[in-house]
């Protein structure tokens, strides 16, 4: 099934980050018509401590239902929003959804139709209890969506936001909808499993266990015939596990990084097999914790952003999956050409040992041997933390370790901790360092706002934040992204930009190392219609929430 897109336009750009759906169609009915058949199996490498407890939260993000991607095949939003292609939206639960002219208020028309997985009818007094659930629980508005008032207004929902979404209009479009009929009666719905997984999507839960997850078609999803009768959710303990499963055939679809994809992956059957990495708006940070040492220190973080080798990154660590990443203000070309600002145009990084070891030793470091010093007279010593098994992340912490290392002389050291430990950590503050993304959209802002917005820091909530993990704090930094979300014009857009980028690169709150498209490999032996660098209709992630859209535009092969 393939929904009706609508092109996402903004100003005189196409603009994942302003949505211009006023007038939109509803969607086709799905083309599909045969009955379900076949299966595909879905794997993540996060290992087996994630099926240990059935979590169907969908807003608890490490939860076995998000982790895996499961949720999303059950659960499902207004709309779906595209990274790639031409940045268009298809409306899903809504059948219509229009902004007003300085998106503070978003008009919803909920689609007709649509029933619960447990028969129960899909209405808009669903749609209102989810976002006023979201309103009145802090710790489930992880996207700081700052709803003011949600109601009814005949068959629409309009809900009025205290600050302009225009540069999130994603987040609430791809809001999770859950059934009032059941969640009204859930105490905490921020720590609560939800054993019953009762959702609009095309699926229902049929077993789980810690050997994994299957889940069977349902016969009266709103959107049609659905292609693939069962889906098989695996967990591996690390890349290399579930890369032994692609090569063989055992997973059928995963999100994993593939050293050498071309040999190790798309060789082993060109026919059918397939990689994708989707270029998308968002680099790889390496975050640092700007409220303890080493990396309180301006000096300190500049040193540091002058001796890394991102060339070295692109190569070793991502198997040039994606461009280098070469920019100074960190935004990846040529995705971002036109957003970088006129004085950083010229602006690629280079390693610069002595001019490090300037600024350094201008504000006060020094050496004792070869291990440097700070100007309290510690040795300077640090750890960068990513998930054991995330090949390509531990990796670039490795290349990292050792070029600081070698450079500068500081004692970088390298710790892999499980999936679960390492986001408790990077959310509590608990880390020195840690090689990370960025969130992503049309343009930079997702960039800046990740690493700069001291909003998040007000947000706090029982000792974690949902973003800037780094904790970087600068009034006038959170001030100018407020200024561009919210502007009304591309030149006031253009400016607040243009200042956040030189905030960045003289302060350097987050240490760009490289790109970070969104990865995807799957196979064609039982199914087509998949997405790609020639129909890039939506991403190929499997835990994306355009998931449920890729599944139900499969057709079966004949």
């Amino acid at each position: 099934m393939r929904l009706k897109n609508h092109l996402i336009v903004g100003g005189a750009v196409i603009a994942l980050s302003a949505l211009a759906l006023t007038g939109c169609s509803a969607p086709s009915s799905s083309s599909n018509t045969a009955a379900a058949s076949g299966s595909l199996t879905i794997a993540k490498p996060d290992g087996s401590a994630v099926l240990a407890t059935q979590i169907n939260n969908p807003f608890i993000t490490t939860g076995s239902g998000m982790s895996l991607g499961y949720d999303r095949m059950i659960y499902e939003p207004l709309a779906m929003v595209n990274p790639v292609g031409k940045n268009e939206t298809t409306p899903w639960l809504a059948s219509k959804v229009e902004w007003n002219s300085d998106y503070t208020q978003l008009t919803v028309t909920p689609r007709e139709d649509v029933k619960w997985n447990d028969g129960k009818p899909f209405t808009a007094d669903d749609i209102v209890f989810t976002f006023t659930m979201i309103k009145n629980t802090p710790a489930l508005d992880l996207a700081g969506l700052k709803l003011a008032d949600i109601k009814k207004d005949g068959d629409n929902v309009v809900m009025t936001f205290s600050e302009s979404k225009f540069v999130k209009q994603g987040d609430v479009l791809q809001t999770t909808i859950v059934p009032e009929h059941l969640w009204k009666d859930i105490k905490d719905p921020a720590k609560d499993p939800v054993k019953d997984a009762v959702g609009t999507g095309p699926y229902t839960v049929d077993s789980f266990s810690s050997q994994g997850v299957v889940l069977k078609a349902r016969t009266d999803y709103w959107g049609g015939a659905v292609p693939v009768a069962t889906l098989k959710y695996l967990e591996y303990n690390d890349n290399t596990g579930l890369l032994r499963a692609l090569q063989s055939g055992e997973t059928d679809w995963a999100q994993i990084f593939i050293t050498d994809y071309q040999t190790n992956y798309v060789d082993k059957d060109p026919e059918h097999n397939v990689f994708w990495g989707a270029n998308i708006l968002s680099p790889d940070m390496i975050l640092v914790n700007t409220t303890k040492a080493p990396f309180d220190d301006v000096a300190f973080r500049k040193a540091v952003n002058m001796v890394i080798d991102r060339k070295a990154h692109a190569e070793k660590a991502r198997s040039n999956a994606g461009p280098e990443l070469t920019s100074v203000t960190g935004i990846p070309q040529p995705t971002g050409d036109q957003y970088i600002a006129p004085e950083y145009q010229d602006e690629t990084f280079s390693i610069d040992v002595d001019g490090a070891k300037k600024i350094l030793t201008d504000a006060g470091y020094t050496w004792d041997g070869d291990a440097l010093v700070d100007p309290s007279g510690a040795k300077v010593s640090f750890t960068l933390q990513d998930p054991q098994g995330w090949n390509d992340y531990v990796t670039g912490i490795q290349l990292v370790a050792s070029q600081i290392k070698t450079a500068l002389g500081a004692d970088a050291k390298v710790a892999t901790p499980d999936a679960n430990t390492w986001f408790g950590n990077i959310a509590s503050g608990n880390f020195d360092a840690a090689l990370h993304w960025t969130g992503s959209g049309s343009n930079p802002w997702h960039i800046y706002d990740d690493t700069m917005n001291g909003a998040y820091l007000d947000q706090e909530s029982g000792g974690q934040v949902a973003d800037n993990f780094g904790r970087y704090d600068n009034p006038e930094a959170t001030k100018l992204l407020q200024q561009y979300a919210s502007a009304s014009d591309d030149a006031t857009r253009t400016d607040a930009l243009n200042k956040i980028q030189k905030i960045f690169v003289d302060d350097v709150p987050a240490i760009p190392i490289g790109t970070h498209p969104t990865l995807g490999e799957y196979n064609t032996r039982s199914f087509t219609g998949w997405p790609s660098e020639d129909d890039q209709y939506a991403t190929a992630d499997p835990t994306q929430p355009s998931a449920v859209q890729v599944l139900m535009s499969l057709k079966p092969v004949k």
